[in-house]
């Protein structure tokens, strides 16, 4: 088994990789791959697209690659487990408010949207450890998961999604959904790959995932 991690200059990759390649030997499931070799890509049984950046310049990048189309491909159409990373995931929206309204790749519904909490003592990035509350049980979300802490960088939230695609809630001045899913899809808002033991636990999860 192959897990393909998406190299479109717009991640932070070397972290993601060592946290995988981690998991993937403790589990004995195949190797891990950053690849921008969209032949990889098709033939990957998982896949993960990080993002660090502002939406709008990783939507152009990733498009721009020649990674995207088999991407694509492999996820809408064959269906295989992919994993979003915090704009990995927020690119999965309809679109995006960053600098100026973004389309995204439409893959869950929602739009991501500053966050604006009203008390002014919440400030924006939301930067450090948060608590997660899973919402839903699931294969990457199991119950050992609930009310732990997961590491955040971010300005932006995901807004206007279906309560069935939210997988983990987080508070931050307001509610927000940390986890999404939509069938094969996956998407956190936090970095697993800097979330220390409770990171490595959804890691796993989702590369055992059947």
């Amino acid at each position: 088994m192959q897990t393909a991690i998406i190299d479109y200059e717009s991640g932070n990759l070397h972290s993601a990789r060592k946290a995988f390649e981690r998991i993937a030997a403790e589990t004995n499931t195949g190797s891990v791959t950053v690849t921008s070799d969209p032949d990889v890509v098709a033939r990957a049984d998982r896949i993960v697209l990080p993002g660090d950046g502002a939406f709008p310049a990783c939507r152009d990048a990733l498009l721009a690659s020649d990674v995207y189309a088999a991407m694509n491909e492999a996820v809408v159409v064959r269906g295989r487990p992919f994993l979003g990373i915090c704009v990995g995931m927020q690119l999965m929206a309809q679109d995006g408010a960053e600098y100026r309204t973004t389309p995204g790749l439409g893959w869950v519904h929602g739009s991501v949207q500053r966050i604006a909490p009203k008390d002014a003592t919440f400030k924006i990035p939301h930067m450090g450890w948060n608590t997660i509350r899973v919402n839903k049980v699931d294969p990457i979300v199991k119950k050992n998961l609930n009310e732990k802490d997961f590491y955040f960088v971010h300005s932006y939230i995901y807004e206007n999604i279906n309560k069935e695609n939210i997988l983990g809630l987080t508070t931050y001045g307001k509610n927000f959904p940390s986890i999404i899913n939509k069938g094969n899809i996956y998407g956190v808002q936090f970095h697993p790959e800097k979330s220390h033991k409770n990171g490595l636990k959804l890691i796993k999860n989702f590369i055992m995932k059947s």
